[in-house]
Protein backbone atom coordinates (compact mmCIF):
# COMPACT_ATOMS: atom_id res chain seq x y z
CA UNK A 1 0.00 0.00 0.00
CA UNK A 2 1.68 3.03 -0.84
CA UNK A 3 2.00 6.52 1.61
CA UNK A 4 0.30 9.10 1.00
CA UNK A 5 1.94 12.40 -0.43
CA UNK A 6 3.45 14.95 1.76
CA UNK A 7 5.08 12.66 3.95
CA UNK A 8 8.46 10.91 4.42
CA UNK A 9 8.06 8.04 6.77
CA UNK A 10 8.53 7.66 10.33
CA UNK A 11 11.44 9.93 10.56
CA UNK A 12 9.98 13.35 9.74
CA UNK A 13 7.14 14.44 7.81
CA UNK A 14 6.54 18.02 5.77
CA UNK A 15 3.51 20.54 5.87
CA UNK A 16 2.87 23.03 3.34
CA UNK A 17 3.32 26.52 4.97
CA UNK A 18 0.22 28.77 5.09
CA UNK A 19 0.72 31.80 2.51
CA UNK A 20 -0.58 34.76 3.72
CA UNK A 21 -1.39 36.59 0.29
CA UNK A 22 -0.19 40.37 0.34
CA UNK A 23 -3.51 42.85 -0.73
CA UNK A 24 -3.83 43.97 -4.01
CA UNK A 25 -5.49 47.23 -2.79
CA UNK A 26 -2.32 48.05 -0.40
CA UNK A 27 -0.45 51.19 -2.18
CA UNK A 28 2.64 52.38 -0.02
CA UNK A 29 3.73 55.88 -1.44
CA UNK A 30 7.15 57.03 -1.12
CA UNK A 31 8.05 59.46 1.88
CA UNK A 32 7.76 62.79 1.92
CA UNK A 33 9.37 64.98 4.07
CA UNK A 34 7.19 67.29 6.29
CA UNK A 35 7.06 70.94 4.54
CA UNK A 36 9.48 73.32 6.23
CA UNK A 37 7.34 75.95 8.07
CA UNK A 38 7.17 79.62 6.49
CA UNK A 39 9.78 81.60 8.40
CA UNK A 40 12.07 78.82 9.66
CA UNK A 41 15.13 80.22 11.34
CA UNK A 42 18.14 79.79 8.67
CA UNK A 43 21.03 80.64 11.33
CA UNK A 44 24.21 79.62 11.40
CA UNK A 45 25.64 76.33 13.10
CA UNK A 46 26.84 76.21 16.26
CA UNK A 47 30.40 75.43 17.25
CA UNK A 48 30.76 72.46 19.74
CA UNK A 49 33.79 74.74 21.27
CA UNK A 50 35.57 71.62 22.21
CA UNK A 51 39.22 73.36 22.97
CA UNK A 52 37.82 76.15 25.12
CA UNK A 53 35.50 74.11 27.14
CA UNK A 54 38.36 70.95 27.40
CA UNK A 55 40.76 74.22 28.57
CA UNK A 56 38.32 75.49 31.12
CA UNK A 57 37.96 72.13 32.41
CA UNK A 58 41.15 70.98 32.82
CA UNK A 59 41.76 74.25 34.67
CA UNK A 60 38.90 74.31 37.31
CA UNK A 61 39.87 70.28 37.97
CA UNK A 62 44.01 71.86 38.41
CA UNK A 63 42.41 74.63 40.53
CA UNK A 64 40.13 72.30 42.62
CA UNK A 65 42.80 69.28 42.55
CA UNK A 66 45.13 71.83 44.55
CA UNK A 67 42.45 73.46 47.19
CA UNK A 68 41.00 69.99 47.87
CA UNK A 69 44.59 68.74 48.81
CA UNK A 70 45.14 71.30 50.85
CA UNK A 71 41.99 71.10 52.63
CA UNK A 72 42.15 67.90 53.14
CA UNK A 73 46.05 67.98 54.77
CA UNK A 74 44.84 70.86 56.71
CA UNK A 75 41.75 68.75 58.39
CA UNK A 76 44.57 65.73 58.93
CA UNK A 77 46.29 68.03 61.08
CA UNK A 78 49.22 68.86 58.50
CA UNK A 79 50.43 72.77 57.88
CA UNK A 80 48.56 74.52 54.76
CA UNK A 81 51.17 74.28 51.78
CA UNK A 82 53.37 76.95 51.22
CA UNK A 83 51.63 78.74 48.06
CA UNK A 84 48.10 79.24 49.71
CA UNK A 85 49.73 80.61 53.22
CA UNK A 86 51.58 83.33 50.81
CA UNK A 87 48.44 83.98 48.22
CA UNK A 88 46.28 84.32 51.99
CA UNK A 89 48.96 86.90 52.99
CA UNK A 90 49.27 88.91 49.79
CA UNK A 91 45.78 89.20 49.58
CA UNK A 92 45.50 90.54 52.94
CA UNK A 93 48.16 92.79 52.74
CA UNK A 94 47.96 94.12 49.42
CA UNK A 95 45.35 97.37 48.91
CA UNK A 96 43.01 96.80 45.95
CA UNK A 97 44.70 99.47 44.13
CA UNK A 98 47.61 97.93 43.76
CA UNK A 99 49.26 97.08 39.99
CA UNK A 100 49.40 93.83 40.52
CA UNK A 101 45.75 93.43 41.70
CA UNK A 102 44.55 95.55 39.42
CA UNK A 103 45.99 93.55 36.43
CA UNK A 104 44.51 90.31 38.16
CA UNK A 105 40.96 91.72 38.13
CA UNK A 106 41.58 92.51 34.72
CA UNK A 107 42.96 89.35 33.53
CA UNK A 108 39.80 87.42 34.99
CA UNK A 109 37.60 89.96 33.85
CA UNK A 110 38.64 89.41 30.03
CA UNK A 111 38.48 85.77 30.52
CA UNK A 112 35.23 86.18 31.69
CA UNK A 113 34.37 88.24 28.61
CA UNK A 114 35.18 86.01 26.70
CA UNK A 115 33.71 83.19 27.92
CA UNK A 116 30.37 84.99 27.97
CA UNK A 117 31.17 85.96 24.11
CA UNK A 118 31.90 82.07 22.83
CA UNK A 119 28.61 80.93 24.79
CA UNK A 120 26.65 83.50 23.57
CA UNK A 121 27.86 83.54 19.59
CA UNK A 122 27.46 80.62 17.60
CA UNK A 123 30.76 80.28 15.71
CA UNK A 124 31.71 78.26 12.51
CA UNK A 125 31.43 81.33 10.71
CA UNK A 126 33.11 79.29 7.68
CA UNK A 127 29.86 77.25 7.36
CA UNK A 128 26.96 79.07 5.35
CA UNK A 129 23.74 78.05 6.08
CA UNK A 130 21.81 76.45 2.85
CA UNK A 131 18.48 76.54 2.34
CA UNK A 132 16.14 74.06 4.03
CA UNK A 133 14.06 71.69 2.02
CA UNK A 134 12.72 69.39 4.72
CA UNK A 135 11.74 70.31 8.80
CA UNK A 136 14.16 67.86 10.01
CA UNK A 137 17.39 68.76 7.51
CA UNK A 138 20.03 71.42 8.05
CA UNK A 139 22.47 71.67 5.49
CA UNK A 140 25.71 74.09 5.18
CA UNK A 141 28.83 74.49 2.77
CA UNK A 142 31.98 75.74 3.73
CA UNK A 143 33.07 79.57 2.21
CA UNK A 144 36.13 77.92 0.84
CA UNK A 145 34.00 75.31 -1.31
CA UNK A 146 31.75 77.73 -1.89
CA UNK A 147 34.49 80.62 -3.52
CA UNK A 148 36.10 77.83 -5.32
CA UNK A 149 32.88 77.15 -7.24
CA UNK A 150 32.35 80.88 -8.14
CA UNK A 151 36.39 80.97 -8.87
CA UNK A 152 35.77 77.70 -11.65
CA UNK A 153 32.76 79.47 -12.86
CA UNK A 154 34.29 82.97 -13.27
CA UNK A 155 37.03 81.62 -15.48
CA UNK A 156 34.89 79.78 -18.33
CA UNK A 157 34.10 83.41 -19.20
CA UNK A 158 35.82 84.07 -22.51
CA UNK A 159 38.62 86.99 -22.23
CA UNK A 160 39.41 85.88 -18.20
CA UNK A 161 42.74 85.41 -17.56
CA UNK A 162 42.49 84.98 -13.49
CA UNK A 163 40.15 85.14 -10.92
CA UNK A 164 40.29 85.88 -7.40
CA UNK A 165 37.49 85.27 -5.14
CA UNK A 166 36.85 86.36 -1.34
CA UNK A 167 33.67 85.32 0.06
CA UNK A 168 32.20 86.46 3.34
CA UNK A 169 28.60 85.35 4.77
CA UNK A 170 26.81 88.89 3.21
CA UNK A 171 29.37 89.57 -0.06
CA UNK A 172 31.24 87.94 -2.57
CA UNK A 173 33.88 89.79 -3.49
CA UNK A 174 35.26 89.02 -7.24
CA UNK A 175 38.42 90.36 -8.88
CA UNK A 176 38.80 89.26 -12.41
CA UNK A 177 41.60 89.97 -15.09
CA UNK A 178 40.69 90.04 -18.86
CA UNK A 179 43.43 89.89 -21.41
CA UNK A 180 40.88 90.21 -24.13
CA UNK A 181 37.42 91.74 -25.19
CA UNK A 182 35.93 94.87 -23.60
CA UNK A 183 36.13 94.97 -20.16
CA UNK A 184 32.19 96.05 -20.24
CA UNK A 185 31.14 92.91 -21.92
CA UNK A 186 33.34 90.65 -19.63
CA UNK A 187 31.89 92.04 -16.43
CA UNK A 188 28.30 91.64 -17.93
CA UNK A 189 29.12 88.21 -18.55
CA UNK A 190 31.08 87.67 -14.82
CA UNK A 191 27.93 89.23 -13.16
CA UNK A 192 25.02 86.95 -15.42
CA UNK A 193 27.37 83.86 -14.86
CA UNK A 194 28.23 84.15 -10.99
CA UNK A 195 24.52 85.67 -10.11
CA UNK A 196 23.17 82.18 -11.54
CA UNK A 197 25.97 80.51 -10.02
CA UNK A 198 25.65 82.07 -6.21
CA UNK A 199 21.49 81.14 -6.80
CA UNK A 200 22.67 77.79 -8.08
CA UNK A 201 24.56 77.22 -4.23
CA UNK A 202 21.20 76.98 -2.14
CA UNK A 203 22.29 79.51 0.42
CA UNK A 204 19.85 80.71 2.82
CA UNK A 205 21.42 84.05 2.21
CA UNK A 206 22.51 84.39 -0.69
CA UNK A 207 25.67 87.24 -0.17
CA UNK A 208 25.31 90.35 -2.37
CA UNK A 209 27.80 90.19 -5.75
CA UNK A 210 30.76 92.80 -6.53
CA UNK A 211 32.48 92.29 -9.40
CA UNK A 212 35.63 94.23 -10.82
CA UNK A 213 37.48 93.57 -14.03
CA UNK A 214 40.77 95.19 -14.52
CA UNK A 215 43.71 94.10 -17.52
CA UNK A 216 46.87 92.49 -16.21
CA UNK A 217 49.52 94.97 -15.21
CA UNK A 218 52.76 95.67 -17.30
CA UNK A 219 55.85 93.38 -16.68
CA UNK A 220 59.26 94.89 -15.51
Amino acid sequence: MSEPQGSQGTEGTTQRLPVLEKAADTDIGEYEPPPVPEGAPEGRFWSARRVPAGIVALLLAVVAGFFLYDITAVRAEQPAMRWRRELAAQLAERPLDDTWVLVGAGVAAALGVWLIVLAATPGLRGVLPMRRTGADVRAGLHREAAALVLRDRAVEVAGVQSVRVRLTRAKADVGAIAHFRELDDVRADLDATLAEAISGLGLARPPALSVRVRRPGKKG
